[in-house]
């Protein structure tokens, strides 16, 4: 099979839908180029929001993306803990949801720096093996705990045991485990903003020249490893 071209060179910014992959939308995009394509940060497939594809020889720089603040907007369901943390896992605790004052409680313990276990079915390895392939064996194991910086958690909404939040945090933050960590899961996950790119620029047909993308970051190509 012959090499992926390094053109068209640059970043896309993408508005992922809920449903597929973020291995399907690189692989649309690379049908679309011809060029070789990857991402810097996948979002569930329930998840919606702003994913960051890199094109051509732009790949080379995913490094440069990859550890951006994220912030979103999620829906959690207070009244039930799932075994994923999110609306496709399984119903593991039913409970009446808090009150607003104990909400606020809970989540004046979730802001700054936390340490909460990674999600069950997550892409992190576990004895060499990725935790979801276990979770849907059914193999029962014990999460790593993963250590992250929340810089916001706002309520937005609280209404029948569902809380909209607006959170801030940073790179390889899991908000499913923050969800859990409230006593719920996240009914809705949509990504709004990668560093400085917002989800509202989002156009699946433009590509940012690596240029412009790393100086939004306050990066330059000459420290960046770009091929040209």
């Amino acid at each position: 099979m012959p090499p992926r071209a390094l053109s068209p060179s640059g970043l896309l910014l993408v508005d992922k839908p809920e449903g597929p992959s973020s291995f399907a939308v690189v692989a649309d995009v690379r049908r679309r180029t011809g060029a070789r394509t990857g991402h810097a940060g996948t979002l569930d497939p329930f998840a919606s929001g702003l994913l960051l594809v890199l094109s051509g020889a732009a790949t080379k720089l995913a490094s440069c993306f990859v550890g951006l603040d994220k912030r979103y907007a999620t829906d959690v369901d207070l009244r039930a803990v799932t075994d994923t943390g999110d609306r496709e896992g399984g119903v593991v605790e039913r409970h009446d949801a808090p009150s607003p004052d104990e909400l606020e409680r809970r989540l004046a313990g979730l802001r700054g720096e936390i340490e909460l276990p990674v999600p069950a079915a997550s892409a992190v390895k576990i004895g060499g093996e990725r935790a979801y392939r276990l979770h849907r064996r059914g193999e029962a194991v014990e999460m790593p705990l993963r250590r992250s910086r929340v810089d916001a958690l706002d309520v937005i909404s609280y209404s029948d045991g569902i809380v909209r939040l607006d959170l801030r945090v940073s790179s390889g933050t899991y908000v499913r485990a923050i969800a859990a960590a409230l006593g719920g899961h996240c009914a809705t996950l949509r990504r709004t903003e990668v560093g400085p790119f917002r989800v509202e620029e989002a156009d699946a047909e433009r590509i940012i020249p690596p240029d412009e993308a790393l100086g939004r970051i306050g990066l330059d190509a000459a420290g960046s490893g770009e091929a040209r």
